[in-house]
């Protein structure tokens, strides 16, 4: 493989909502460059990129894949993403360490939900465009709705640079609206003949030609004053504004073609090089200097120290990790050390690879814009930064995406527990959107994730990857117990037999306090009545009994106990009898005080386009949910309530079916409020009728 400069190499994610075919462009550049001698398809389960079992499954991409290709001097490293929200997180870390994107649509469906949002991930990192519009030899494919989609949704200039000769059936080329010239495809790699350009496509190219004009030279001065003085500018000129625009983030250039048939492609990866940017083009990369707290920069160059960023990490039980970063300053070779800045530790390594797919290729040296990965890393992980010891920075961590849905995660065999819980802090590291723990309540193991499918892909790999089979359930939701009445009881223990005798006699006043409050204890014993060495018996069997529950089984809270009176036997009393007083006394006034059950509520926000809103506000207010306001997003709706906790475990799903897969929410937990009362009744049926079994 040659050796390149940072100019001439150009990173670029590939993103897009699911199903517009971004693993099919992928293939195709491997194709049409010859890197592979045949083209991989998803829906043969030959993709190199979508290789995981899973993704064959499916015929879905669940995890980022890493490739390159050689193009006319220049190296293009590019990462396949998924589309479904439910691994979005992979898309995301990809789009941290990249340079430009291509966001693929489909050319009959135009721009749809996943897109909108894979946009404003772009947004985050101010990430110049470029729009791929596939499968123009689809049935109903239009090229200008398609665009029009783009306008409308997303409001940015979209900015074709093509325009098809045909659709459906009948695609057979492209206009180059920058040279002016019809490409006919003529052979099975993409290639095409250049001619003129269709007499009945003339006065429709002129068209487009000139708005693309208008475009570029409405980003610089210089370029505006000769448009208006001559009326054209030279085909050079064209590219050179149209990449400044495109940098600058005010124009998004749009092409057209038909990956699986690999049309458009050879054109496009021209394109790539030519409009998109280098790593020197978007400059210096800003992290803190460890223990300083101070901002420095580091500059593309191979000069600068290294740094780099770590943005994926793939478990292996057999190979170990492999540890996926990409250089932004600096060079390293194959004797350099490792320093984690992150975690301030050095690591030990082995060689350098460039990821192709599945594949490794073996690397001598790096330098920045380059992609790759090394094996054994024990420390690092997703998030980390690793650079010169002697020059340290820090970049900046992204932000997991919050987890919607949970589920309990159960062995199949007996003792597998500790397994468990070992496996999917192995499948962390791989994927940082997967979250584990053991709800203290319940005594569950909790998994949650961005959808049902996430989850149960990652139940997929425990067993696969590790040898673990688990069974999921609805987890159990946290209830609580508390009072709104007061009382005042006597809790009295008193056994007898034959010798020593047990005697404990404890009188307690119990009322509610403010939800939240917790749990308070108050000795009010005058006169030594109950003594002192026996007091905190009282409030240790009172604090068992609130932890059991006295209803339903569920904690008690938010209740203050005063122990105000008793009486006690010098021979038989002991602190273990006290102990069973106040756990009686409690128990027995508790059910005095009207008891409630508390249920969790949570902050909910959904997304959604305009059209589902009726849908979703009516499905939500049957879940006892309540709207709070309301948010406008471009052409997304946020929702943003409070629904009872109960009523999202399942929500996922659901919410999908009624927006057709447009939808996302997130939550989290805001407090505690009481459970109505037919809704409670259900709830003590049922925890009692568990216990009983």
């Amino acid at each position: 493989m040659a050796k390149y400069e940072p100019n001439s190499i150009r990173n670029i994610t590939i993103v897009g909502h699911g199903g517009t075919g971004k693993t099919s462009l992928c293939e195709s550049f491997l194709f049409v460059s010859g890197k592979t001698d045949r083209l991989g398809r998803v829906d043969e389960g030959t993709s190199s990129l979508d290789f995981e079992p899973e993704e064959q499954k499916r015929r879905i991409s669940i995890s980022a894949a890493t490739n390159f290709v050689e193009w006319d001097r220049h190296k293009i490293n590019f990462i396949d993403t998924p589309g479904d929200a439910n691994f979005a997180t992979d898309t995301i870390n990809s789009l941290r360490v990249m340079d430009g994107v291509i966001v693929v649509l489909d050319a009959v469906s135009g721009v749809e939900f996943q897109t909108q949002k894979v946009w404003e991930y772009s947004n985050q990192f101010s990430l110049p465009r470029m729009i791929f519009i596939n499968k123009m030899d689809r049935e109903r494919a239009d090229f200008a709705g398609a665009v029009e989609s783009v306008r409308k949704k997303i409001g940015k200039k979209a900015t074709p640079v093509c325009i098809p000769i045909g659709a459906e059936e009948s695609f057979k080329g492209i206009v180059d609206l920058l040279s002016m010239k019809a490409l006919i495809f003529d052979d099975a790699k993409g290639g095409f003949k250049s001619s003129d350009i269709p007499a009945d496509l003339a006065d429709e190219a002129k068209t487009f030609h000139d708005a693309m004009v208008e475009d570029i030279a409405e980003t610089d001065e210089k370029l505006m004053d000769k448009y208006l003085e001559s009326g054209e500018l030279s085909p050079d000129e064209l590219r050179t504004g149209f990449r400044k625009g495109i940098l600058a983030l005010d124009l998004v250039p749009v092409a057209c073609g038909a990956a699986l048939k690999n049309t458009g492609i050879r054109p496009l990866l021209d394109w790539i090089i030519q409009l998109l940017p280098s790593p020197p083009d978007r400059g210096a990369v800003k992290g803190t200097v460890p223990g300083k707290n101070k901002e420095e920069e580091r500059k593309p160059e191979t000069s600068a120290p290294f740094s780099a960023y770590v943005f994926k990490t793939l478990a292996d039980p057999y190979a170990g990790k492999l540890t996926i970063f990409r250089v932004f300053s600096g060079s390293a070779t194959s004797d350099f050390n490792f320093y984690n800045s992150t975690k301030k530790i050095n690591e030990r390594f082995g060689s350098f690879f460039f990821l192709e797919g599945k594949n490794q290729k073996p690397a001598d040296s790096l330098i920045a814009g380059d992609i790759a990965a090394v094996a054994k890393l024990k420390e690092t992980t997703t998030g980390d930064t690793i650079c010169d010891e002697k020059k340290p920075i820090v970049f900046d961590r992204i932000p997991p995406i919050p987890p919607v849905m949970s589920f309990a995660v159960h062995p199949k065999a007996k003792g597998d527990e500790e397994k468990i819980m070992t496996s999917l802090n192995r499948l962390i590291e791989e994927d940082p959107s997967i979250t584990v723990h053991r709800d203290e309540q319940t005594k569950e193991i909790i998994l949650s994730g961005m959808g049902q499918v996430h989850i149960e892909v990652a139940v997929e790999r425990l067993k696969r990857k590790f040898g673990v089979e688990v069974t999921l359930s609805t987890p159990k939701v946290p209830y609580k117990e508390t009072i709104k009445g007061k009382t005042k009881v006597q809790g009295k223990y008193k056994k007898q037999s034959g010798g020593r005798g047990q005697y404990g006699d404890a009188v307690l006043e119990i009322e509610p306090m403010p939800r939240g409050s917790g749990f308070e204890f108050e000795d009010k014993i005058v006169g030594g009545v109950v003594p002192k060495q026996y007091i905190p018996a009282v409030e240790k069997g009172i604090v068992e009994a609130m932890n059991e529950g006295v209803v339903a089984g569920y904690p008690v809270v938010d209740v203050k106990v005063s122990l105000v009176y008793g009486s006690f036997h010098t021979v038989d009393s002991s602190e273990m009898a006290f102990k069973i007083a106040g756990s009686m006394g409690f128990k027995k006034g508790v059910l005095e005080c009207q008891p409630i059950l508390l249920e969790p509520i949570v902050n909910i926000d959904i997304e959604i386009p305009e059209e589902y809103m009726g849908d979703v506000i009516g499905d939500l207010n049957s879940r006892r949910g309540r709207v709070l306001g309301m948010e406008t997003k471009g052409s997304i709706q946020i929702i943003k309530g409070q629904v009872p906790l109960a009523e999202v475990l399942t929500y996922a799903p659901d919410l999908r079916s009624i927006t057709s897969g447009r939808g996302m929410f997130t939550y989290k937990h805001s407090n505690y409020e009481e459970v109505p009362p037919s809704i409670a009744e259900k709830i003590i049926a049922a925890a009692k009728k568990e216990k009983e079994g």
